[in-house]
């Protein structure tokens, strides 16, 4: 942590600000135009794949009928998207950023487009196999890269902030998204809902066009190349040498794995254990995507009041809570408001992780440290998914999700006792 760019630790456990690079300003990030350009940019990319994660599996069953050959087609986008991240980061950082992020738009905007023009002609279902899992690694990249240039746009002060807002917008798109798709799908077929899909990230390509990014000094420049594999070890290294960093991963790699089974057994709670149909399973999992936009709204507030220590601790314990009280929740009401709670309080945890890193990282490691950070931290989580929805089967969701919650809180009280408790006492607003 000798790099110009990154913050030096002080004797307090928080880290001391870096010379002011001239970007911070007082005027709200809305009326800040690079910001503003790639706000719109990022909210229009990640629509693009949300409306991807509808019509690309309706468009298998139009074709197939089959449930196992949708199914396959998901698990293959999600191992190209693990895949890819392991070389993420190590790319971001060894390219110009700018350009990476408009070449993965355009490459998306192509393949996506590449299904409506082939579909008139007939279904081809093996396209499909093709284009999603390169899509998901393009992805992937475009993930990786966006997060390393949020600090350059608004300076460090205001990277809680800033990353609220672009994470309250995904969550809104992300529901807006397969609704729209679903309409488009009813009115013009799935492929159609592919078209506009592709359309999404052309004026997404178009709009990162007109973002001035900062260009990276000679000291944040990633220097001289080293083999792929020591770049990768170049990013779990940073993380392993910084006392915070180390720490937060390891109990975010717990978090995931306790957690990432949540929908699944609310899903399974609602349409087993209270015998609500689908129509009720979308309305509460829209409460939840409405806690996701309130808790990243708020994470900049909070953390400024609080610290990020206190909060981050205080939105793994809410998490917990919330969890807990799901399994024996048998009102619809109560199931949908514990539903809000905890991606509420896991927005507010997960924005602020994610800014802290930010305002940590060196800039010529940042691709590289959020890759493995990335993958170190949901390395179990499929696997906790697997055994928290089979435990509930088997057990039922009332004692796995009081096991679940009062873990995620045991946890909570855990990061008091580790340098995550004084983390980041300089504020990021």
């Amino acid at each position: 942590m000798t790099h110009g760019a990154a913050r030096r630790e002080d004797e307090s456990g928080g880290f001391a600000e870096p010379p002011d690079d001239g970007l911070r300003e007082g005027r709200p990030l809305w009326r800040q135009r690079d910001f503003g350009i790639f706000w719109a940019a990022q909210t229009l990319s990640v629509l693009g794949d949300s409306f991807a994660l509808i019509a690309l599996p309706l468009l298998v069953l139009e074709a197939t009928g089959s449930l196992a050959r949708m199914g396959l087609l998901t698990a293959v986008g999600g191992a190209a998207a693990v895949v890819a991240a392991v070389f993420a980061g190590a790319v971001v950082d060894r390219v110009d950023r700018r350009r990476l992020l408009i070449a993965c738009d355009l490459l998306r905007m192509g393949l996506y487009g590449a299904v409506p023009l082939v579909w008139l002609f007939g279904p081809q279902i093996w396209l499909l196999y093709v284009v999603l899992p390169l899509c998901e690694a393009v992805g992937m990249l475009f993930a990786v890269g966006y997060v390393t240039v949020v600090r350059g746009l608004v300076g460090t002060e205001r990277l809680t902030e800033a990353n609220g807002r672009l994470n309250a917008t995904a969550a809104a798109a992300g529901v807006l998204g397969p609704l729209c798709a679903g309409l488009v799908a009813a009115w013009s077929g799935p492929a159609a809902a592919v078209g506009v899909d592709a359309a999404s990230f052309g004026v997404s390509a178009t709009c990162l066009f007109f973002v001035r990014f900062r260009r990276r000094t000679p000291d944040e420049q990633p220097g001289e190349r080293t083999g792929l594999w020591r770049d990768l070890r170049t990013g779990i290294a940073f993380l392993h040498g910084h006392r915070v960093l180390r720490s937060l991963t390891a109990l975010l790699f717990v978090f995931s794995f306790l957690t990432l089974g949540i929908h699944d057994l609310v899903i399974y709670h609602l349409g087993h254990d209270l015998g609500h149909d689908d129509g009720t399973v979308g309305t509460v999992m829209a409460a939840g995507a409405l806690g996701t936009v309130t808790g990243a709204l708020l994470a900049a507030r909070i953390r400024r009041r609080l610290g990020f220590g206190p909060t981050w601790a205080g939105s793994v314990a809410g998490c917990g809570l919330a969890f807990a009280g799901l399994g024996w929740a048998r009102d619809v009401p109560v199931v949908a408001a514990l539903s809000a709670a905890f991606l509420a309080c896991a927005a507010v945890g997960g924005t602020c992780s994610m800014s802290l890193r930010q305002e940590v990282t060196p800039e010529h490691l940042l691709g590289r440290v959020t890759s493995a950070f990335w993958t170190l931290h949901y390395a179990a989580a499929p696997i906790g998914a697997a055994v928290l929805t089979w435990a509930a089967e088997v057990r039922g969701t009332t004692p796995v999700a009081l096991a679940a919650g009062g873990a995620c809180v045991l946890l909570a009280v855990a990061a008091l006792f580790t340098p995550v408790r004084g983390a980041g006492r300089t504020v990021s607003r």
